[in-house]
């Protein structure tokens, strides 16, 4: 039987709410939104209708109106008073959402009770098509990569595998081999993402430079790189600007971001230096792992892998639990993440035996007085533990 993640609940729930805003389920490549949503159908009685655009021309916008048209005909010829329509991918699809507006106005006015579910992986969807016409139309559920618990409940994965191969489903029965692991991964999973929902959705003027920089992004996971230095490793040419827009839609993505250093001072926040952090750290892995043996066994280079999966844990939540994340570095005082939420701190060092605590953070306790100042790990909040908390509630 296959794993039903915890979603599952509260989607077959909205599908048995009466129409009222069209669901949208949004979430990275190859995190199951298109398998969970299957199970959903499978188990609801009512009569559904799922379309997928992964293989449609993108210049085809008549093809959203051809399918709506035809599950009214279905419902008119079948007695049917409600029905589901899911469309999966929809962000393929040029211009779509101002065609799904149109459709979904006139069936309001119709009183047509079509309820609309919209499957999409890549949050530049949001910005590109929900924000801009179909705002107050849309509920949003956002289904993130799998968990250290959801990949040891479905996989009988260890913590540790977790926070080394990362969390995708698809590449749990490939471990055992590092070569056809890291092929997987690239291939089936960043490849596809940067090339149809990066390139495709978003004017990139160099595709090599921000191939370039993903991977050199994904290889300084949980490390500090000015832009500059980093344009100085890259062979195409570019500027700090560019690199900074295209760390931004990478980010939009989930799959890269620079975590910005916490100032009271918004502009300064801006101008430092990025704290690499990846969103899943099967793509840390994939650029800069050896082997499983090697990595874990080494106290060094093991903590840098714990502090990035702890990364993604705030990161996996930040938008659903309203808060932000960034680091702290003045001199040699250094924590690894702030998380805000509504004006107040909480300062996290992760500590993983690695190395003894430095004395960064009691100095920001001292210079920023945050509501609460943790160590996650060695000597303080153990990460299994850390896992399960929501991180709103240390507010």
């Amino acid at each position: 039987m296959a794993y039903i993640r915890v979603l599952f609940n509260e989607l077959k729930e909205r599908m048995n709410e009466p129409r009222r805003f069209i669901q949208v389920l949004a979430g990275p490549r190859q995190v199951g939104k298109s398998t969970l949503m299957s199970q959903v159908l499978e188990a609801d009685s009512q009569p559904h209708y799922l379309y997928n655009a992964d293989s449609v021309d993108e210049n085809d916008t008549d093809w959203i109106r051809r399918i709506w048209e035809s599950v009214r005909t279905m419902m008119d010829t079948q007695g049917l008073k409600e029905a589901v329509l899911v469309i999966d991918e929809i962000q393929k699809i040029r211009q779509w959402s101002e065609i799904v507006k149109r459709e979904w106005d006139a069936d309001t006015r119709s009183g047509r009770q079509i309820k609309l579910f919209l499957l999409g992986s890549s949050r530049l969807m949001l910005r590109k098509g929900l924000t801009e016409s179909l705002a107050g139309r849309f509920e949003l559920i956002r289904l993130g990569h799998w968990s250290a618990k959801e990949m040891r409940d479905a996989f009988g994965w260890s913590l540790d595998e977790w926070t080394y191969y990362g969390g995708y489903p698809g590449q749990a029965s490939l471990i055992g081999d590092m070569r056809r692991w890291r092929k997987y991964i690239k291939d089936s999973l960043v490849a596809p993402a940067i090339e149809k929902d990066v390139v495709l959705t978003s004017n990139i003027y160099k595709p090599a430079l921000m191939k370039q920089l993903f991977e050199l992004g994904c290889s300084y996971s949980a490390e500090l790189l000015s832009l500059t230095k980093a344009l100085g490793q890259l062979q195409d040419a570019g500027n700090v600007t560019t690199l900074s827009s295209y760390l931004d839609i990478l980010g939009q993505c989930n799959l890269l971001t620079g975590l910005q250093k916490y100032a009271n001072d918004q502009a300064r926040r801006y101008q430092s230096v990025p704290k690499f952090q990846v969103y899943n750290n099967a793509l840390l892995t994939a650029y800069r792992g050896t082997t499983y043996e090697k990595d874990r066994t080494n106290p060094l280079v093991w903590g840098r892998w714990v502090e990035s999966a702890v990364g993604t844990f705030l990161l996996g939540r930040a938008e659903d639990g309203g808060y932000n994340v960034y680091y702290w570095r003045e001199r040699s005082d250094e924590v690894d993440f702030i998380v805000v939420r509504q004006g107040e701190a909480v300062a996290l060092e992760v500590k993983s035996g690695r190395r003894g605590m430095n004395s960064g953070l009691p100095a920001f306790v001292k210079r920023f007085n945050p509501k609460r100042a943790l160590v996650v790990g060695t000597d303080g909040i153990p990460i299994d533990e850390f896992y399960n908390i929501k991180i709103e509630d240390l507010f």
